[in-house]
């Protein structure tokens, strides 16, 4: 390992809530190191559970700050004492759980300035936070300063306009306008307030790094078109929050140099860059090297779609955020909450709890399922708002049950036709060049892969993601370093390892599924009218 660290090479960090990686990426952009930290088994006296502590009504969640602290000054030594050469890093860059924030206290600054390169980090800051556990994008508790919010705008589908999403629990306005009402003397004595990124990026910065345009686009204060803040969404939240914010920078660019701490500890060379840090989703966009009009599907416990905008449209549903990559585009990020635990029920209800007869389900079951359509929401769903089965045949009427084959048919064609209408409905348009860019346990299944082909008329590729955020920090560091703005990050990463083709769109895939996606549309807003009782 100490002669590949030998190489010029990146550094890609990620702050997590369970852990803090790293990963360093040489210049031909192979990973050739890799550590963390786990929290729960390397930090035992922060008493939390996964990185968190959950509070005793359930909705409150937060994390100790110096924790985050500790965990990277054990990985800086362990890299020491493995023979990494600092001084091969000409940049790093990096990504923090999104929505988390840190709270400065007044002098902070000038301790930041002033370490001392004899003492870890963590020793040196335990006095720097006017608040010790700060909240992390578990937390819940801010229902009442989200109406607020929203209602100080004009509502919340123009919060949605403005920010790109509505009002959200986990959002950092609304958990800052929740410490100013609930410990306003705490609030006054903060000098600075960083998100997890921007706090990570002051780190090695030595002193208070800018909010990027794409975390910050997750706060419910930044105006997406404008990229600055607020003042609306600010003086509705908080006095003063300007000033302790600061500034907010392009995610691409330059932030400052790496502190004398680490020059002198570690042994970076003085010249080393810090590349603005951002969220842990932008961050994964960029892993995965997404360009425009691409989409990535993660399949895990809950899926997840990451898109490439150009022309976003905002709305009460899914996020958009400024591109991390790409200053003039944007990216949207959407959650269903029913993915593999979902696909599972049905597999073991349908398929005698096996993946080979699900997988001959899917493969003896015509495109578009003769017409039957199919709901499946065994938990409350984040997009749509519904819960519950449900199930249609070719007449629209609702059915109690599909024959097994049928059913399995039903539930991914479902799955994925949800995605792209809510893609859709948030400005996504699949183009000639698109291209799907599938990760996550059902990943693995090929036919389940083919349907998603099917349905977006789109080639599948897979791709190993499991560090996508903290490799997506170091491709970003070259990036900056190339010239950010000025340079297209595709040129930048164009010698990263290629996706491997999985699936592509059958013949007639495109006229099927056109037909069927309206329908499909406009039975989930018949059940949404249902659930709640609105006219449809």
């Amino acid at each position: 390992m100490a002669e590949r660290a030998a190489l010029r090479c990146c550094l890609g960090w990620d702050f997590s809530t369970q852990q803090v990686k790293v990963v360093a990426v040489d210049t031909e952009l192979n990973v050739f190191y890799e550590d963390s930290v786990h929290f729960d088994s390397d930090l035992p006296e922060f008493g939390t559970q996964g990185g968190v502590h959950v509070h005793k009504d359930g909705l409150t969640v937060t994390s100790p700050v110096l924790m985050w602290v500790q965990a990277l000054d054990i990985i800086l030594e362990k890299m020491k004492a493995s023979g990494f050469d600092f001084s091969q890093v000409q940049a790093l860059s990096g990504a923090g759980q999104q929505h988390g924030s840190i709270y400065w206290k007044a002098g902070a600054s000038q301790v930041l300035k002033n370490l001392s390169p004899d003492l870890p980090l963590h020793q040196q800051l335990q006095a720097c936070f006017s608040i010790s556990n700060c909240p992390v994008w578990m937390d819940s508790s801010t229902t009442a300063q989200c109406r607020q919010l929203e209602a100080a705008v004009g509502g919340a589908q123009a919060l949605s306009c403005l920010t790109g999403s509505r009002a959200y629990e986990r959002f950092t306005g609304n958990q800052i306008a929740k410490i100013y009402q609930q410990n306003p003397e705490a609030y006054s004595n903060m000098e600075r307030i960083s998100l997890v990124s921007s706090f990570a990026a002051s780190l090695f910065l030595g002193s208070y790094s800018p909010i990027d345009y794409s975390d910050g686009s997750g706060m419910n204060l930044l105006q997406i078109q404008d990229k600055v803040w607020s003042q609306a969404c600010l003086g509705a939240c908080a006095p003063h929050l300007k000033e302790k914010l600061g500034p907010p920078a392009p995610s691409c660019s330059v932030v400052g140099a790496i502190s004398s701490y680490h020059v002198q500890r570690y042994g970076f060379p003085p010249g080393c860059k810090v590349v603005a840090f951002t969220g842990d989703n932008p961050a994964s966009l960029a892993g995965m090297r997404l360009e425009e009009g691409d989409i990535a599907v993660s399949l895990g416990t809950s899926d997840t779609l990451f898109l490439w905008l150009q022309e976003p449209m905002p709305a009460l549903e899914g996020h958009i955020f400024c591109n991390p990559v790409d200053a003039q585009h944007y990216m949207a990020l959407l959650c269903f909450k029913n993915g593999s635990l979902m696909r599972e029920k049905i597999r073991d209800e349908s398929a005698s709890c096996s993946w080979s007869e699900f997988s001959k389900a899917l493969q003896s079951t015509e495109m578009g399922n003769g017409g039957n359509l199919g709901f499946y929401f065994d938990v409350m769903e984040i997009t749509p708002e519904i819960i519950g089965r449900h199930r249609f045949n070719a007449e629209n009427h609702e059915v109690s049950a599909f024959p097994w084959d049928v059913e399995i048919r039903a539930l991914i064609e479902g799955q994925f036709m949800a995605k792209r209408i809510h893609a859709e409905g948030l400005g996504y348009q699949v183009m000639p060049k698109t291209k799907i860019l599938a990760t996550g346990g059902a990943s693995h299944n090929r036919d389940i892969l083919q349907v998603l082909a099917d349905v977006f008329s789109a080639p599948v590729y897979v791709i190993d993601t499991a560090n996508s955020a903290c490799v997506g920090s170091a491709y970003r560091a070259f990036h900056g370093l190339a010239g950010g703005m000025d340079v297209p990050f595709s040129e930048v990463v164009k010698l990263a390892p290629n996706p491997r083709l999985a699936a592509t769109p059958r013949p007639r895939a495109s006229q099927v599924y056109e037909a069927i996606l309206p329908r499909y549309a406009k039975l989930e807003q018949r059940i949404l009218s249902q659930t709640w009782g609105l006219p449809e």
